[in-house]
């Protein structure tokens, strides 16, 4: 997760029961609730296309959100639940869970790459690829990490980068408990394939040899 924390903004739902959420559905909106955090449950309403248009960018249900809703002070969401229509597969109803600044949740955050000009693989021509843009961890409400960062300094061609070269903001964990791959710097394609040909006159060499 890059940046700031993304808003969600929605009203306040005056009616309630079937009724107003089906006329909410006929104005463009998707009804739903907010609960939890120690609050009263709050009905609001959320515009159809931004709703649909976050729930395409992926992971809405890993996000942490800032919902604005007029009338009542910013507060701090995860969705827990967003029910689709069964033919049509669009949003009809979305569940909001508050969450305390104790609370531990797991979203996915951003990891920015530093020391590009450090790097001796990068400089040779490697290329760095990257495995995992972003990394689930398991984060305290109240202490979210705007990005992880990974150095890249001294790295050559072949060397990788590892959850557990990161240094992790306290009282953050992976949701993966083994070392995984976050990025490593590889061979230029024209090198690799340079060296797949070399590679390959040297067998027909020593085929050769043996042969006679």
């Amino acid at each position: 997760m890059a940046g700031e924390i993304p808003d969600l903004v929605a009203t306040e739902r005056t009616g309630t029961g079937k009724g107003a959420a089906r006329q909410a559905r006929r104005d463009g909106l998707v009804p739903g609730v907010v609960y939890g955090g120690g609050g009263e449950p709050l009905s609001i309403n959320v515009p159809f296309n931004e709703l649909l248009k976050k729930l395409r960018a992926g992971r809405f249900l890993s996000t942490l959100f800032n919902l604005k809703v007029e009338g009542h002070d910013d507060v701090r969401v995860i969705c827990r639940n967003v029910q689709r229509d069964v033919v049509k597969d669009l949003p009809t109803h979305l569940d909001l869970m508050r969450l305390k600044r104790t609370t531990k949740i797991n979203l996915f955050i951003h990891v920015e790459f530093e020391d590009h000009d450090k790097c001796p693989g990068l400089r040779k021509g490697g290329i760095l690829t990257v495995v995992r843009p972003e990394v689930e961890l398991v984060v305290t409400a109240g202490d979210i990490p705007e990005k992880l960062t990974a150095s890249l300094e001294g790295l050559n061609i072949g060397d990788t980068i590892t959850i557990s070269s990161i240094n992790l903001p306290a009282g953050t964990k992976p949701t993966i408990d083994r070392d995984f791959v976050i990025a490593n710097v590889q061979a230029p394609s024209g090198l690799t394939a340079a060296d797949a040909a070399a590679d390959a006159e040297g067998d027909e060499e020593a085929e050769g040899a043996a042969e006679a």
